[in-house]
């Protein structure tokens, strides 16, 4: 009984551990860098990495399923109520994109969306 527990929890592990594809920091960072993230809006290259890592842990399919029915996507985990489409739920969809555009290894949707999402905020990357 004990060993088919154990099974169990090691099978769960690397089912948790399989999903979603995780990038380093470094290169989050080189990508961030190359899609003119340093600086942008007056946050540096170290505030978006944080950022993304707080956020998504590095995981480019990361998705949060919200209390309000809406889902974060993504490295950044934007938001679909505002910012992308996401099947037929109501959105502003500012930055004029499907939702499944910001669940790749490149990081090119997610910082141009994030760049809509600092400028478009109120208050800035407290938008996250």
């Amino acid at each position: 009984m004990m060993r088919s527990l154990w099974s169990l929890v090691l099978l769960a592990c690397l089912l948790v551990t399989g999903q979603g594809e995780y990038l380093s920091r470094c290169e989050v960072a080189q990508q961030l860098q190359q899609l003119g993230m340093d600086g942008y809006a007056g946050y540096s290259l170290a505030n978006w990495v944080c950022t993304a890592f707080h956020e998504s842990s590095f995981n480019t399919q990361a998705m949060h399923y919200d209390s309000d029915g809406s889902i974060d996507f993504g490295i950044f985990q934007i938001n679909s109520r505002y910012w992308c489409q996401y099947g037929n739920e109501k959105s502003s969809n500012a930055c004029g994109i499907q939702c499944s555009e910001l669940l790749t290894n490149n990081l090119a949707v997610d910082a141009a969306c994030a760049k809509i999402v600092v400028s478009n905020s109120w208050n800035g990357m407290g938008a996250w």
